[in-house]
């Protein structure tokens, strides 16, 4: 491990990316409007429509044009309306993400029922986010990422839309945590000339670049190409930090016939940045900008090239073949100096260590699937029948020690490490093949049944480099899931459904498994684009890994149980208003821990109450003045535990945001976006030596301009 780089693998190349695409993207600025003249004098005051986005298959929404989604791939492997699933099912929209200048998966999800975001502060290494009380797992158009802890921070920008399906499923994407699952819908070149280009400029020095475009290849619409990309060089709201991307995405879709489509998308992301500020002295609060980490050794670099294959066939009579693989190859570094513990007796040199991490993993995974459509009288039949594998090579190293003191009043820095102790080598091995079934019944347009079982092989090695030894295990599992929707009328319907989870496991120990029962109504009225939802749960996890704290020995024994609310409104009600509103109420509790001494406490960072709502007014442009959009919104986190004994504690927050938008034309805006407006500040993470603060404000200012 090099203990002398200022940057991680992140600092590759970044100036030959950077100067690609901004030359590129001045030239699509300065070339467009004078084919966008002739393009207006042939179709006069015709609006642009852009291609709705392909969901299985199935035409669905238009995400660039809507904040509200009514059709979803998440709750089932069929492509069903968010209406017609027995499950919460909540979509992040692309026009919903760029009105609320959303930069981050965490600022994604912050408006969604159910989920908690932000509870680790400043620290920006991962995506820290929780779903009714429990970890989640990431996946990308249906095949699994991992866990956002410890994974990629991924690019919003790849995506058309995020769809969160919440709860225990594990009959739709493979083993997971019982929180549920955010899926990634990726970009893809559509049947029609489009584009956008932007330029940002924002708080912490924060400059960037970015543009999305496509066309039909071949008069005919057979091969169709998309390109999308981003430069970003930016600081964080901490002395000495870095928060600079560069991300490019080239697609390709060949459509032989109106049956057939493929396409294949390449994309390569490269971050550098410093994942935090080393943290503050326990009840010091002190400015945001301090750093106690060390300049020359805190880094957090990303280097991942993926490969994503996706192919549609339909041979008629209601038989269809879908299939989509992944293969990426990914490298990350990473260099800590933070803050270990607080001194209790007035002292102000507080103590530090060093953390370090190199990474590197190769991913394969594929999955494979037949759809049979089938009418008996007045009894409708979808099935479904699909395999899936997945090969995860992965190796880590990883590095700790003790680092010199440092006085939070007066911080000297000492540098980077000499040497670092190597604590843990090891390299994993793991092979998972899946069988699924899916049926869906709907009887007299009323009545839809969904019944989903799965079967997961894994192949477990783990190999120990430091000492050589190899552990394996094989594991099977098989989970089931079980829907029923009543539809009263057709904007109008209610469900029950019982689902099933099990997370990947610990080698020698038995697998983690969910189970969730739920309830829940679902209005979408025909008067005005609008998804209205309430749901109840019983959602529980078995199995939990917990350390005896007298022999350290692992064991399953946990339990942890949560039952809750969730209620979610998107809705655009006229015009010129829009609105998306979320309330969750938690009631989580440790039923079982082993002899660790924390039963009937609350797990850590899961509040009792959140609650958030942004609302959109749209001012309409009259004269030489074009429309101007007002955008606020609000978000509750009602105060939770910092660990399990429940010894430690943050109180409850609210935070304001906004947005303004202003046409300059009918094709280029200027946005304005503002994160924790009156700069709220409070600990988010702490309880273990230090305290991490909420991020502060953030303003950005964004021109766009789109054909």
């Amino acid at each position: 491990m090099n203990f002398k780089k200022t940057g991680g693998c992140g600092r590759r190349s970044i100036s030959h990316y950077r100067n690609a695409l901004l030359l590129g993207c001045a030239a699509i600025v300065t070339l467009t409007p004078s084919r966008l003249l002739a393009q207006e004098a042939e179709t006069s005051d015709t609006a642009i429509v852009l291609d709705t986005i392909t969901v299985g298959g199935t035409r669905a929404d238009d995400d660039r044009r809507s904040i509200v989604a009514t059709q979803t791939s998440s709750g089932s492997k069929l492509p069903a309306a968010i209406l017609d699933t027995p499950a919460s099912v909540s979509v992040i929209t692309a026009k919903e993400m760029q009105q609320r200048g959303v930069q981050s998966v965490e600022d994604a999800l912050k408006y969604t029922a159910g989920v908690t975001t932000d509870y680790y502060g400043s620290d920006n290494r991962f995506d820290f986010f929780k779903i009714r009380g429990f970890d989640a797992h990431m996946y990308r158009d249906g095949l699994t990422l991992g866990r956002p802890f410890g994974g990629v921070r991924e690019e919003v920008y790849a995506f058309e839309r995020i769809e969160v399906l919440k709860g225990a499923n594990s009959t739709v994407f493979g083993v997971a945590d019982p929180g549920g699952a955010v899926n990634f819908v990726t970009k893809r070149p559509k049947n029609e000339r489009f584009g956008e280009a932007y330029l940002t400029g924002g708080s912490f020095n924060r400059k960037e670049v970015g543009l999305d475009f496509g066309d039909n290849i071949t008069p005919d619409g057979k091969f169709s190409f998309r390109v999308t990309g981003m430069v970003r060089d930016a600081d964080d709201e901490y002395k000495h930090s870095r928060d600079d991307q560069q991300f490019f995405m080239g697609g390709l879709t060949w459509r032989p016939s109106d049956a057939t489509s493929l396409t294949v998308v390449y994309d390569y992301l490269n971050r550098d940045g410093v994942p935090g500020s080393g943290g503050h002295p326990v009840g010091s609060d002190l400015n945001r900008r301090l750093f106690f980490g060390e300049p020359d050794f805190n880094y957090r670099g990303t280097d991942r090239s993926t490969v994503s294959v996706m192919f549609d066939h339909d041979f008629g009579s209601g038989l269809s073949f879908s299939s989509n693989a992944r293969y990426s190859d990914t490298k990350t570094d990473f260099g800590y100096a933070y803050i270990s513990a607080t001194p209790t007796n007035g002292s102000t040199l507080v103590n530090r260590a060093f953390f370090g991490n190199d990474y590197s993993s190769e991913h394969f995974i594929a999955d494979a699937r037949l759809q049979y459509d089938a009418t008996f009288n007045n009894i409708k039949s979808r099935t479904l029948a699909g395999v899936e594998y997945n090969d995860f090579l992965s190796s880590t190293d990883t590095y700790w020690g003790a680092a010199p003191s440092i006085n939070w009043l007066n911080p000297i820095f000492t540098g980077p490490p000499v040497s670092l102790p190597l604590i843990s080598s090891t390299k994993n091995d793991q092979k998972t093949k899946s069988v699924y079934l899916q049926q869906e019944l709907t009887i007299a347009e009323k009545l839809i049944a969904t019944v989903g079982l799965r079967n997961d092989w894994l192949d477990l090695k783990s190999t120990n480099r430091l000492t050589g030894r190899l552990s394996d295990d094989d594991v099977s599992e098989f989970t089931k899931r079980i829907g029923v929707t009543y539809k009263w009328t057709d904007q109008l319907a209610t469900y029950a459904s019982y689902a099933e989870s099990a997370a990947p496991p610990t080698i020698g120990l038995e697998p983690e498994r969910g189970e969730q029962f739920e309830l829940g109504i679902k209005y979408q009225p025909d008067a005005f684009p609008g998804l209205f939802s309430a749901a109840i749960y019983d959602l529980s996890k078995t199995n939990i890994t917990v350390t005896n704290p007298a022999t350290l020995i692992q064991s399953t024994i946990g339990e942890v149980r949560v039952r809750g609310i969730d209620l979610e409104a998107k809705a655009e009600l006229m015009n010129n208003i829009s609105l998306t509103a979320a309330y969750s109420y938690l009631d989580a509790e440790i039923v079982d821990d082993g002899n660790a001494g924390n039963k009937g406490n609350r797990p850590s960072f899961v509040p009792r109450h959140t609650a958030s709502l942004w609302l959109n007014y749209l001012w309409k442009g009259s004269g030489i003045r074009g429309d101007m959009t007002f955008g606020v919104g609000g978000r509750y986190t009602g105060s939770y535990y910092f660990n399990e004994a429940n010894t430690a504690s943050t109180g409850s927050n609210f935070v304001v945001d906004a947005a303004v938008s202003y046409k300059v034309r009918e094709s280029t805006s200027l946005e304005l976006n503002v994160s924790n407006l009156f700069d709220r500040k409070h600990v988010a993470y702490g309880g273990f030596g230090a305290d991490w603060y909420n991020p502060g404000r953030r303003i950005s200012a964004t021109l766009r301009h789109t054909w």
